[in-house]
C-alpha cells in the first residue's frame, strides 16, 4: 500500500519480543514506507493486548486517518473509540481467538467482547476462511468479506547454518514451525513421532508466545527420544533454511484462522501434512496430506507412510509451490483490501 502512494501507519506494542528479549530487533521508525509507532503497553500476559489496543485506538482516533484497521478480535474491543470520531473501521478476524486454550477467563471474555464490538461497530469485517465467514453469518447474521492471507515466493536455501548449528541436513528431518501453543497440536506430533520407526529427526521450531507451561509439558513429553530437537524461536536465514530443507512439514492444529506457516511451508515446495480442520484443508486442497484432527494414531500412520514413500513426498513437493503462490497472492490481497477501504468512504 505504501509503495502505491498511500500513507500507512502501524501501531505496535512497546516491549520485548513475545518469545523473549533475546529476540528483540532494531527499533525502526519506518519500514519500506510504512510509519511505525510504538505505543504504551503493559508487557504482561493478558494485559499486553488490552493496553496496546487501547493506546492504539486513542492514537488512531485523534490521528488524521481515513480508515482505522484493527487486526484480531482482542484489539477490536476498542474499535468503538475511533468510530466515535467518525473514522471508518475495518476489522480483520484472523481466527476465533476466544477459543484458544492459553487464555484465562478474563482474557477470553475480553476477546469475545472484541468479536461482538467488531460486529456492532466495524464498517466491514474481513475473515480469512470460509468457515469463520459462516460462523459470523450463523451467530450474528453479519455479512463479512473473505480476503485470505497471501504468500510470496522465497528462494530455496541450502542447509548451511542449520547444519552447523544443529547438524540438520536436507530431507533428514520432519518440521513443525510456528507458535508453540496448545491449539497448534505439537503434543500430538511428538506422541505420534515417538512411535515411528525412522532415523529422521523431528524439529519443533518456534517460541512459546505466553505459554511457557505448555512448552515445558511438550519438552517433558519428548524426553528420552534424542531424535526430537527444540530450536526455540527462529527468524531470518535459519527460518528460511528450515523450510527449504524439510522432508515433510507438519501442522497438527486443533484451531486456526488461516495458517501463514502452512502457506509459507508450501511456498518453499514442501510436502505438508495437516489436520483435517477446514481452515487447513481449504488452504492446501489436494496438494497435501491430511489426518483426522486430534487423532494421534492417524497422524502416526500418515507420517509413517510418507517416510516410507519418498516418491509420494517428491510428487507433493513438485506441485506445492506453484499451487499456493497462484492461489494466495499478496498483490491480490492488497487490491481487495484497498477496494474495501474505498467503499467505506
Amino acid at each position: 500500500m505504501a509503495r502505491l502512494g498511500y500513507n500507512v501507519t502501524c501501531y505496535n506494542r512497546r516491549g520485548h519480543h513475545v518469545s523473549g528479549k533475546e529476540h528483540d530487533g532494531e527499533k525502526l521508525k519506518e519500514y519500506k514506507g510504512v510509519r511505525l509507532k510504538s505505543i504504551f503497553t503493559i508487557n504482561r500476559k493478558g494485559l499486553a493486548a488490552m493496553t496496546s489496543s487501547f493506546s492504539g485506538a486513542v492514537c488512531s482516533a485523534f490521528g488524521k486517518y481515513d480508515v482505522v484497521h484493527f487486526h484480531a478480535e482482542g484489539p477490536a474491543f476498542m474499535c468503538w473509540l475511533p468510530k466515535i470520531f467518525r473514522k471508518r473501521i475495518i476489522v480483520t478476524v484472523h481466527g476465533l481467538d476466544h477459543q484458544r486454550a492459553k487464555w484465562g477467563r478474563l482474557a477470553s471474555w475480553y476477546i469475545m467482547q472484541g468479536e461482538k464490538n467488531a460486529v456492532k461497530y466495524a464498517d466491514e469485517i474481513i475473515v480469512l476462511s470460509r468457515n469463520v465467514q459462516q460462523y459470523f453469518k450463523d451467530t450474528y447474521g453479519r455479512e463479512t468479506v473473505y480476503i485470505p492471507n497471501g504468500v510470496n515466493s522465497k528462494p530455496i536455501r541450502p542447509a548451511d547454518q542449520i547444519k552447523e548449528k544443529w547438524g540438520l541436513e536436507k530431507d533428514r528431518y520432519i518440521l513443525f514451525l510456528g507458535r508453540v501453543v496448545p491449539e497448534k497440536g505439537a503434543h500430538y506430533l511428538i506422541k505420534a513421532f515417538k512411535e515411528i520407526k525412522t532415523d529422521k529427526c523431528l524439529v519443533i521450531a518456534g517460541g512459546s508466545s505466553d505459554t511457557n507451561g505448555y512448552m515445558d509439558e511438550i519438552k517433558a513429553l519428548a524426553k528420552g527420544d534424542d531424535r526430537i530437537l527444540f530450536t526455540g524461536f527462529v527468524q531470518g536465514r535459519l527460518k528460511h533454511e528450515l523450510y527449504s530443507n524439510a522432508y515433510v512439514y507438519v501442522l497438527p492444529s486443533d484451531l486456526e484462522g488461516m495458517p501463514l506457516s502452512l502457506l509459507e511451508a508450501m511456498s518453499y515446495g514442501n510436502c505438508c501434512l495437516t489436520s483435517d480442520i477446514d481452515e487447513c484443508t481449504e488452504v492446501v486442497g489436494d496438494k497435501a496430506v491430511a489426518f483426522r484432527k486430534g487423532e494421534v494414531d492417524d497422524l502416526r500412520d500418515r507420517l509413517q507412510d510418507l517416510i516410507k514413500e519418498s516418491k509420494t513426498v517428491a510428487e507433493y513437493k513438485g506441485t506445492a509451490a506453484e499451487y499456493i503462490l497462484e492461489k494466495y497472492n499478496w498483490d491480490d490481497v492488497v487490491e481487495k483490501t484497498l477496494a474495501l477501504y474505498k467503499t467505506c468512504r
